[in-house]
Order: C-alpha cells, then structure tokens, then sequence
C-alpha cells in the first residue's frame, strides 16, 4: 500500500478536484437520474436566478441546501430531477443595457428600435453562464445545466401566458389606473415587495402651505403639511378627519388666519413682531412653537380662537388653488373632503390630495366625484378606467408640458423652486427638513416615487382567505416565518400589478380592439396563429407586437391590436412549476401526479417575492399550494455586519474560499450557522478554516491512523484484511464496539427523523458530535486493539466496526482522496474490520453534506467490498439495524464528562496526567451506570486519568449535600405570577424530598405537577473530615460526582516515570517523521550516578513499556555494532531509536568464519519487512541460496538469528 501523508500535508482541494473529474468520467449524476427513474418522484422547484451577476455566499448557500436535501431524497429511495433554471427578462436586464447603451429616456428605446433594444438583452443574457456553472459544480451541487430552463424559452413563455389566460377565465384579471411605487431610474412600476427591499435614510424637505377659503368671513386659511413639494401642482382636494375638531385662530401679532386640527394646533409656528421679539416694533418673526427648554409654549398667547367645528362641517368648502394648471376641474375640485385615513400623529390634520402621485388621494378624489370614472365590459372582466385623470409626471419622472414652470424638470430636483414659488405667493407656512426612512429602486438606486398608471391586475385581495388557509397546509423550517412573517404578508395582501411598461419580457397576451368592446387573451400560440393567419416562433415583443386579429363583428370594427405591457418578471418566476415543464402542453401526468412539489429552498427576503408569487398563482389556478416543504435560510453579511458589496471589498471571493479550504469545508461553515434558521450569518473566513481544523483533519487523521495499521498488518505477513460480516461486530464481546454500533444506529435513526422534518441546522451538529466521539473515543481508546496489540482477531473485530461506521458516514461527508486510500485500505485485519465498518457507515450519512470527501473514502473503502457501488452517491441511505443501546450510549457519555471532570481537578491543582493518582470516586445513583463505568470501562477511565483504582458509590449524601433550583427559563411562562411561591418551595425542599423527586421523576408543588426538567438538582461536594482540598477534591456536573485522592504515593512514582519514558520515545518517533509501522528498537542509556535507580524503574515497570511502544526497551549495552541509530534524546533516561536490523545468535557457517560474515551481511542487507514475510511463509525457516561460492544453507529463526535484539532478549529470559 502506498504511504497516507500527514494531515499537514493533505490538500482537500485539490483532492475534490479530483473527485469532480471522476465524476466527469464516469457520468456520476446522469447515472444517478438513469438509475433511479422508475423511482417515485420527488419535485423539487429551483428558483431562478438572474444571469447578469456572478453568484455569492447567498446563492451558494441556498445551492448547498438544496443539493443536500435532494441528494438525501435521491439516496431513500427517489428520482429527482434537477433543472438549473435562468430569469431572462426584467429590469435587471433592461437597466444594464440601459447602462451599457447610456439610454435614459423611454423615447431612446424606441427611436432606437425594440427589436434591437430586445435583441441587446437577449445577448447578454447568458454572459455568466459559464462563470456559474463553474461555480455551482465546485460547490458539488449536481444539477442538470445541459437541459436547463429559461424563461426567455418559448415553451416556458407558453406556459406563462396560459397562466394568465386562465386567470382572464376566472374573472381574477383587471386593468386600471392604480397609484403604484414607480422607478424612474427603469421608468416602471415595481411591485409592493420590490418596494422593500431598498429603503434608506434620507432628508426630505417638509413643508406647511395655507390654501385660502373662499368667502370666508375672517380670510381663513387651511393648512396642510407634505413632505413632497413636486406634488404640489398636482392638488385637487384637501382632505380633513370628519371626527377630529377643528378650530380657527387668528394670529394675535400678523392678523393671519389658520384653520389646523385641534390636536394638531402645537404644529404650527409661533408668528411674533419684531417688537415683540427684540423691542421693537415692525415685521412679524416667525419662531419655532418649542423653546430651547423643550416645552412647548402656551400656543393660545399668540393665538386667539374664532370658531370649532367638527371636521364633517368642512365637507365641500372650496379654497384657491395653490397652482392654475388644472383650472379646468374648478367645478368638482379645490373643495375639502373627508376620510379617516387623516391621523393626528403628524402635519396639521388637513392632507394634500394630489390623486394621481398617492394611493390614498386617489381613492378619495374617486369616492368624491373629483375624478370621473367608467366602466368598461369586456368578455370575463370590467375594466375601469379613468377619463380625466391627468399624470403631471412622466415615465422619467419629469413634469410633463402643462406644468409649464417646472416642465421637464426631475420632480425631486423641482422641491426646492416649488417651495419658493409657493414663498413668492405668500403661501408658505413653514418649511423644514427631516430624515426618515424612504424606499429607493432596488436596481437603479433611485428614489422610488408614487405615481398614476394604468396596469393589469390579479385580484389578489379575493384571494385572501384561500391563500391564508393554503398556507396552513405547508411545512416550513423554520417555522415562525410561516406563521408570523408570511403569514402577515398575506394578511394584507394587495392587488398585484403584474404588468410592466417595458420592453424585454413576456408580452401580455391581450389584444383588444381600437373602441374597447372586444378583448381576446391567447393561452396558446396555436391560439394566435389560429386567429391571426401568422406563423410564431418567438413570443418578444419585436416579433409579435405586429400581429392583429380581425374582429369577430366583421371588417367595419377594425382589427385587435396586442397592448404594449410585458408581465413583471416575478409572473414569470412563479409560473415556475408550470412553465419549466412546459404543461399543460407537455408533461400533463408528471405535474398532476406530483402538484404540488415536495420542497422548494430560498432566502427570508423571498417571503415577499418568489413564495409569495408560487402562492397566489397555485392558489388562484388550482386552489392549492405550489409547494410542501420549505426551508427559509437568513442573509449572509460581510463580517462587519454589513450588506456584502463589490465595491467595499468587504468579503473573500468564494473561489478563493474554495480554492484555499475546500467546498465540503465552506458547505459545512454554512449548513452549520444560525442562517439556516433564517437568522443572519457575518461570514468569516476563518470560520472556514476551523472546519477544516476542527473537523476533516481529525476525520483525516482517523482514517490515516486505520490505513497505517492495516499496512502493518499487510507488513507483519498478516492475511489481507476483509471486513467481516456487519452482524459480528455488532455481536462483539469490546463494550466501545457495542457502543459505536448503538451510536451509529442512533446516528441513522437521527439523521433520517430530522432530514424527513427538513431540519438541517439539528443535523450538522450531530454528525459532527459523532465524527468527534468516533475519532476521539473509539479510534483513541482502541489504539491497542487498532495496532493488534491485544490479538489478531480482536484487532480484525474493532477494523470491521470502524469500516462500516465510516460507511454509513460516507454517504454524507466530503470527499477523500482515491488514489491513497485505494491503495492503503485493502488490507487490514480483525481489530481493523471494526473500525472499518464505522468509517463506512459515517461517509454514508454524511454524503449529503460533504459529498467530496465522502466520496474519497467510499472510493477507496469499497476495494475492500464485492459488489459495491461505483459512486458513494449510488447508495441507499443507511437504515437503521438492530437495537440501539440506550443504556451503553448514556454510560459511554457520563464516562467522557467523568474524564473531562477528573482533568478539571487535575488542572486545578497543577497534577498533570503523567503523575498518577492512587484513587477516584464516582458518585451516582444510578446502580447500572456505576456496574458498567466500575466494569467494562473502568480500564479506560484508569488509563484515560492514570488512576490506579477506581470506587463507585451509589450513596448520593456520602460525598455530597443537595439542594434543588426551579429551571426559571422553563417554568417562567408556564406559571407566570405562580413562579414565586413554586420557587420558594423548590429552593426548601430537603435532601429526602430531592431522592425521592428523582426516583419518582415527578413531585406537586402548590399544586402544580413539576417533571425532571422543571428543577435543577445541584450536588455540592461534602470533604470527609480531617481532609484537605490539596488531599482530596471533586468536581461534579448535576449528575455526576468525581472525587480525586490527590495525596503522593511513592508506591506510584515508578508509573509515573514509566510513563513519562513512554511519552519522550513517541515524541522521538514524531521527531523523526516515523510511521507506526516502521520498526525500530529503541535503547536507553542511564545518566543517572546510580544507574541500578533506572534499571531498577524500568524492570519493574517493562510490561507496561513493552505494551506501550510495541517492542523491550533495550539497555545500550546491548545495541549491536550494525545498529542505525536515527535519534536520541540527551534527558533522562537517555533512550535511542534504531532501525530495526537481525541479530545473530550463532555462527551460520560452522567452521567458516569468512562464509559466516558473508551470509549475515546477506541476511542485514534483506529490507527487514521482506525478511520476516519470508520466515513466516516458511514456518520459520528460510533456505539462502543465492550467495556465490556458499552451498544452500537453512537458517531457522530463534536458532540461527532474530529479527530483533528485542526477540533475543525476550527469548532468552523465557528459557
């Protein structure tokens, strides 16, 4: 077998590179689908991305999680199609050709021509689509690119427009005029949840404008406040609260009039003369309502009251119109109206209607006749639309002609020239500036307006109740996103405008004639080709814009021409389910059979975009869910905490993460932080490492401790290691097999209960805890049995039991590399087969999750199986087999908290673990768990804390006192105002009420039934009398009680010593980079003045150093003249390391002293390891007869020659 390297000088990336191109040749994830297709389906929806970004940490965590649930499904026994899917069209598009092109104005588009404009997108479209393929196949999802989808495709554009046409069927479609959040930047409407994804704080101008009454007996004046002085030109209504009061006063120092809220009056300002202000008399000065002290001032001492009048009495007076421009609505406009969405919490409590730039003025001015409405019928809707509302603005966000002060000025570049035109009038009440939270494009970055246009709508609103009740009937982890977040969303849900007045899209598929009477909506392109007489191949608008429909009522009505909107991309994202597959035109049985789809995967800020649009469109076409199961994972933040971004620099290229630590390692790092609960994650880079550190080396170095003794076995002329049948490991008599057997059986019980329940963030935790007791207890506390020190069979148990372990393991971790373990696992023996069988079973679990390395081991673990898989991720998913051991399990865990308690002591009291201790005491109720830590792990805990002998005791009050505390964070809700008298009475219970709680698992207090985990049982440790804390201490967890006799024995210092000879020979080992299978023999030599002290330690204690480095330790007396010494160490004892040479016990020529020395320099010159196979497949003899001028001779081991100065000794002191 070749050498495994050390763990320093492993690369697992450049080893998953390996594994990418053994997929490559053998056509892994083709295979997978071919082999599984007459499996039962498993639907898995992939939300497409846009191509026109590089992907990030948030697109490969979302992939992560997706490939690791679709792996796991595909291995229990399910075929899974994985299509990559790409959103083509859109603002993200548009905006960087937009960019590219310099366009800013609509009329650029179209001078310059749609169907150039259209053909521009489409080329870029695809411009990363190497980049992300490069990307997701590093990452080791297995997803299908070749037959991905597009929703630019014209199958998938199909499908689209049968969504809507059935929609149309339903009645759920109308078009209006509808105030929506508008981009100037993209000169488009966005949706309500494109709005929130980009507020920011910013300073807006606020400002307070009078609007004189007309024949008002004192020249009053209402006033209203806005925060948007562009939509200023556009009012036509003031809107009061018909419940609030409101008052009159008249400034006691300017003689102006104001009509204001009661409650709002603190608004206005302080008006006083200059006489009043600074002695003396002249202009009035306005001052802020507040003093420098904070409290408002007596308002009522500049102001005098004239009238109170409740709001509903200022219903129709009419007022002077700010501006002239809309001079023609004088008859139904500039008169007051009344609605109660007027607060009192801001402004004067008297609201600027501008209707066509504010969701709420709109509604009034239509509820109040200030705007004329139509309706219009049309086939399976009504349409309304307005007949003389007038948008001031354009779609670039500039004021259109009629404003003719401000015509083609940027609206929010105008504010400041408005307020000062409205200065100029002597209309301002009050200006002012102030920071809040406004919404901005989250593709142009430019401040989002509302703004008057006509869309189509889905009645989303009709909706409410069934999208309401469908979410009920989905599973989502985590699941508070579902109750709270989307819940809330769909609460108050609104109308969707999915139409859009852009160019690169799906096309609306309405045609509708010059007067309005006839509309048609095609749900096919058979259908249009069918009605107009013309061929289609591509649905763009530049191809299809042309196309006219005769009308059903004959020549004289004309033709119906298509309306210009295209469908807001998300439309198409969540048509998703029904348009990658083409259906219904296509794939009729598959969608039916398996709608809706088992699992779908993104980020929280897809609750408001891509589940959203899934949910209202399944719920409106068939009346269900789209989907069953989700995962929601958080956002992935620079490790300042801030928004990831290019041009901060503020994280690490993935590629370069990758490229440095592995993929399995960063999938890792992501699966196992608080984002797959939908929480945030600051990435660290070193957070990467540490995986890699504190998770695949040990697993590395697991496994180079399993080859390295399998290539001792194969070197000791041992039979070539097979793992044995998985049913006798379970049937080992070693307590560590029976329990990393129940382990592993736990591991697979677990893993499968939690994957079904989508809870990858509990998964991860306990896999790695597992990988840590496997490495850090069974390799750890089997190392004798793993290097065949306690037999031959026993050694082949334990390797067969860590195979299948790592087995089961491998079908969910990463991947390992082929070319060492193919070679350095093929043989290895009983003790092996144990550990083997671990091994394997773990890569099994584990494959979903770090498919790499899983791979890796699996590919060098199955040279030792018949029949195996080609590809780890061929496998079923381990199930689970025979009967887990509960009580080995939980006696196995209190073991490693005893270690780790008796190691606290240690520390505490600087006793380091190379001096022995004379005794340990374990206290604990449990009589089963004290047989089993005082019987078959008792040498373990010995040898683990060098403790000479071990004493159990079941009498809890002997050693400790007890008293009880209530677990608040648990009984705190639950008891509420309760929660003080209960604690009392827990804090008084006494020592006997405390056994008996425990033994019964329950007690009443004030009447209120309390289990184990309601009250905290702490056992504070009791010293015997007449003992110190430097003689005797402990350390206890609330279950378990260890006490240390830390007094000195003589009777141990020669352990201790021994020990610590043991520790510097495996340090020399180390030093001089030696393996555990190359031989050596090790000498020492005494630098002590009496050296009888030495030799004297070292007798006595020579079993238990033979046992420990694998040979005698040999005096240097005794080193032969040909030893090779490779190191030595100058402390005492001074020991030495040889190379292991043969030793000559007689003459092998007898009478031929020349023929002799030629025979041995033979004989030391044969590589040591051939040698000793030799003398084993002989029996112990070798015939020589290669040696010129020298007859054949027989040379016997043990009577002509030892392989070791150490077999000599040892024979000759067994006679």
């Amino acid at each position: 077998m070749e050498e495994v390297c050390e763990g320093k000088d492993f690369s697992f990336p450049s080893h998953e590179e390996k594994i990418i191109t053994f997929w490559s040749e053998i056509k892994a994830f083709d295979t997978q689908l071919e082999r599984t297709k007459d499996l039962p389906e498993y639907v898995f929806y992939d939300g497409p991305p846009f191509a026109t970004g590089l992907p990030h940490y948030g697109h490969i965590l979302a992939g992560t999680i997706k490939d690791i649930v679709t792996r796991y499904q595909t291995m229990t026994g399910h075929h899974v199609t994985r299509r990559f899917g790409w959103d083509c069209h859109g603002l993200p598009v548009e905006n960087e050709i937009d960019k590219k092109l310099g366009i800013k104005r609509r009329d650029e588009v179209l001078k310059m021509g749609i169907d150039k404009y259209n053909e521009e997108c489409r080329g870029i479209v695809t411009r990363y689509v190497e980049e992300w393929e490069k990307v997701v196949v590093r990452v080791g999802r297995w997803i299908d690119f070749k037959n991905d989808y597009k929703t630019m495709d014209l199958k998938f554009m199909e499908s689209v427009w049968w969504v809507f046409g059935k929609l149309f069927e339903k009645g759920l479609v109308y078009q209006g005029f509808k105030v929506m959040p508008y981009s100037t930047g993209c000169k488009t409407v966005l949706s309500n949840f494109e709005v929130q994804q980009n507020y920011k704080d910013v300073p807006d101008p606020e400002i307070m404008v009078s609007f004189p009454i007309v024949d008002d007996p004192h020249n009053a004046s209402f006033v209203a406040w806005t925060t948007t002085p562009w939509t200023l030109p556009s009012n036509l209504a003031l809107c009061v609260n018909g419940n609030f009061d409101y008052i009159k006063v008249r400034n006691k120092y300017t003689g102006k009039v104001y009509v204001v809220a009661e409650c709002r009056l603190s608004a206005l300002p302080i008006e006083k003369t200059k006489s009043t202000a600074s002695g003396s008399a002249g202009d009035s000065k306005v001052s802020n309502s507040r003093t420098k002290s904070g409290k408002a001032e007596n308002l009522m001492d500049s102001y005098d009251l004239l009238e109170k009048v409740k709001g509903n009495e200022l219903v129709n007076k009419k007022y002077e119109p700010l501006f002239n421009y809309f001079m023609e609505f004088s008859d139904t406009a500039f008169r007051v109206v009344a609605d109660d969405y007027v607060t009192d919490d801001s402004g004067t409590g008297i609201v600027h209607c501008a209707p066509a730039f504010g969701e709420e003025d709109y509604r009034v001015c239509i509820e109040n006749q200030i705007l004329n409405k139509v309706v219009v019928i049309c086939e399976a809707d009504s349409f309304s639309y307005l007949e003389n509302l007038i948008v001031a603005v354009d779609e670039d966000g500039c004021f259109i002609g009629k404003i003719t002060d401000f015509s083609g000025r940027y609206v929010k570049d105008a504010d400041k020239d408005i307020i000062e035109a409205v200065k100029a009038n002597g209309r301002l009440v009050k200006s002012g500036s102030f920071m809040h939270s406004y919404p901005f494009c989250w593709r142009s970055d430019t401040p989002l307006i509302y703004r008057a246009v006509p869309s189509w709508f889905i009645r989303v609103e009709e909706l409410k109740e069934q999208l309401l009740e469908n979410n009920k009937q989905t599973y989502w982890v985590p699941d508070y996103v579902k109750e709270k977040r989307f819940h809330n969303w769909l609460e108050n849900a609104r109308d969707w405008a999915v139409s859009r007045s852009r160019f690169w899209g799906t096309p609306l598929p309405v045609w509708i004639s010059d007067d309005g009477e006839e509309v048609i909506v095609m749900d096919s392109i058979a259908k249009l080709e069918k009605l107009s007489g013309v061929k289609v191949f591509d649905l763009h608008r530049h191809n299809i814009d042309h196309i006219t429909i005769p009308s059903s009522r004959g020549p004289e009505f004309g033709v119906l021409r298509r309306v210009e909107d295209v469908f807001d991309c998300w439309f198409e994202s969540g048509s998703m389910p029904y348009a990658y597959i083409h259906y219904p035109f296509e794939n009729v049985e598959l969608f039916e059979k398996n709608f809706p789809g088992h699992f779908v995967a993104e980020g929280l800020d897809q609750t408001r975009g891509w589940f959203y649009t899934l949910m209202v469109l399944s719920t409106a076409l068939f009346g269900k869910p789209a989907f069953r199961n989700l995962i929601c994972n958080g956002l992935v933040l620079a490790e300042d905490g801030k928004k990831m971004s290019k041009s901060l620099k503020n994280y690490p290229s993935p590629m370069d993460v990758i490229n440095d630590y592995g993929a399995d390692a960063l999938r890792l790092y992501l699966i196992n932080s608080p984002v797959v609960r939908a929480e945030t994650l600051r990435f660290k880079k070193e957070g990467v490492f540490n995986v890699v550190k504190d998770v695949f080396l040990p697993w590395y170095n697991a496994y180079r401790f399993l080859v390295q003794n399998a290539k001792r076995l194969e070197i000791e002329g041992l039979a070539p290691f097979t793992p044995i049948d998985s049913a006798t490991p379970q049937d080992s008599s070693n307590v560590l097999d029976q329990w990393i057997n129940s382990a592993t059986q736990s591991l697979v019980h677990f893993v499968r209960q939690e994957m079904n329940a989508y809870r990858l963030y509990t998964v991860v935790p306990y896999l790695l805890k597992f990988l840590d007791n496997l490495t850090n207890i069974y390799v750890r506390f089997n190392r004798k049995r793993l290097k065949g020190r306690t037999g031959e069979e026993d050694c082949r148990t334990a390797l067969s039991t860590l195979y299948n372990v790592v087995e089961v393991l491998v079908v969910s971790l990463p991947a390992f590399d082929s070319a060492s373990f193919v070679s350095d696992a093929l043989h290895v023996p009983n003790n092996f087969a144990f550990k083997l069988i671990v091994l394997l079973i773990s890569c099994k679990v584990m494959a979903p999750f770090t498919p790499f390395f899983s791979e890796g081991l699996y590919q060098n673990l199955r040279r030792v199986c018949t029949g195996s898989e080609e590809s780890i991720h061929y496998c079923s998913f381990p199930q689970v087999e025979g009967e887990r051991d509960e009580r080995i399990e939980q006696s196995v865990a209190r073991m490693m908290t005893i270690i780790d308690l008796a190691r606290n002591i240690r520390e505490r009291h600087n006793k380091p673990l190379k001096s022995p201790l004379r005794e340990m005491i374990i206290v604990h109720p449990d009589v089963d768990f004290l047989d089993d830590i005082a019987g078959k792990l008792k040498e373990y805990v010995l040898e683990e804390l060098n403790v000479r002998s071990l004493v159990p005791c079941n009498n809890t009050l002997k050693y400790a006192s007890l008293r009880a505390e209530p677990e608040f964070s648990v009984l705190g809700k639950r008891l509420g105002k309760s929660m003080g008298v209960v604690a009392k009475e827990v804090k008084a219970m006494s020592q006997k009420d405390i056994l008996e709680f425990e033994e019964a698992g329950e007690v009443t207090v004030a009447s209120h039934c309390l289990k184990l985990s309601d009250i905290k049982v702490v056992r504070e440790f009791k010293r015997p009398d007449g003992l110190s804390d430097k003689e005797v201490d402990a350390a206890g967890d609330g279950d378990v009680l260890v006490i240390l006799d830390l007094r000195l024995d003589e009777s141990l210092y020669e352990a201790g010593v021994a020990r610590e000879v043991v520790n510097r020979i495996q340090k020399l080992r180390k030093k001089v980079g030696l393996e555990p299978t190359d031989a050596v023999e090790v000498y020492f030599e005494s630098l002590d003045e009496d050296k009888s002290i030495s030799q004297l330690v070292l007798n006595s204690q020579e079993l238990y150093i033979r046992d420990a480095i694998g040979s005698p330790l040999l005096s240097s007396a005794l080193m032969p003249p040909h030893a090779l010494p490779l190191t030595c160490r100058l402390n005492h004892p001074k020991p030495f390391a040889c190379r292991t040479r043969s030793f000559f016990k007689e003459p092998l020529v007898s009478g031929n002293t020349k023929s002799a020395h030629g025979l041995e320099t033979f004989l030391l010159s044969r590589d040591h390891s051939n040698l000793k196979s030799e003398f084993q497949l002989g029996d112990g003899k070798i015939t020589v007869e290669t040696i010129e001028g020298l007859p054949s001779v027989n040379v016997v081991l043990g009577e002509h020659v030892f392989l070791t100065v150490g077999d000599s000794i040892l024979r000759r002191k067994s006679g």
